[in-house]
């Protein structure tokens, strides 16, 4: 487990949603991404929504992707919600806040948010839900899910900010990746639909850029305690079912991962 009491003030923190990212496809793919899967395997959880807001409301409310098993004792939150009424553990960083955001925020992190999917796009009062959790937040048509570039994108505006933020100043950094999200056959010469292997392709993809981010955390200097998740998988007609927003184990089942810089 995770104390997160003696990782919050003294590490930075950056936390990637891989939207849209299945599970099995996760998996098969470990031996292709070393950035993200370079220091262990991905561990099955569900997700706490069937779609991008939802998950993320949760999320920034605290509720993580919680481990597959009956057994309690291994839900342990990293962040809860003080004076909730509800039982916590003693490793478990409680913030007094609406919201895990701003409650970093309240102990000296600057919070910023780097959009992918139109949820973070700004566009549109909804899509203005999400960003405006953060202190600063930032989405381009390059971040988006039809750019084959995105990550990359994404990325470059990531190195920038950090290279403009103090090494004293404590960060929490959040990236929602769009290039796994559908068309994700983009990333496969020829494809016409969207699949497991295309998922595979764009997670290559990702995982390659990734490694340009971590490598510039490194760079900082500062510890970082790293989530890299799912905020829901998608169904490719198993069973009849095709998308998400639907109660489906290939929807429900998603990849976590978390690890130190």
């Amino acid at each position: 487990m995770t104390d997160m009491n003696a990782i919050v003030g003294s590490h930075d923190l950056l936390m990637i949603t891989l939207d849209t990212l299945r599970y099995d496809a996760a998996v098969l793919e470990e031996a292709n991404c070393p950035n993200l899967c370079g220091s262990g395997s991905w561990e099955k959880r569900h997700t706490p929504g069937s779609f991008t807001y939802a998950a993320h409301h949760a999320f920034f409310g605290g509720f993580l992707p919680t481990p597959v098993t009956t057994d309690k004792s291994q839900h342990v939150r990293l962040f809860h919600s003080r004076n909730t009424g509800m039982k916590t553990h003693p490793d478990t960083w409680l913030f007094d806040t609406p919201d895990v955001v701003s409650g970093l925020a309240a102990e000296g992190y600057r919070t910023v948010c780097i959009g992918g999917v139109i949820f973070f796009s700004k566009k549109v009062p909804l899509a203005r839900v999400l960003p405006g959790y953060f202190q600063h937040s930032y989405w381009r048509m390059t971040f988006g899910v039809t750019n084959p570039r995105s990550t990359e994108h994404q990325v470059n505006h990531a190195l920038k900010l950090l290279k403009d933020t103090p090494q004293d100043q404590r960060l929490f950094m959040f990236l929602n990746v769009s290039a796994i999200h559908g068309p994700s056959h983009i990333f496969v010469p020829g494809a016409r639909k969207d699949s497991v292997d295309t998922q595979r392709a764009a997670l290559r993809y990702v995982d390659g850029e990734l490694g340009r981010l971590f490598d510039a955390f490194r760079q900082r200097g500062n510890p970082v305690f790293c989530l890299a998740f799912s905020d829901h998988g998608e169904a490719f007609g198993e069973e009849g079912y095709h998308g998400h927003r639907l109660a489906h184990e290939t929807v429900w089942n998603v990849p976590y991962r978390e690890f130190f810089l």
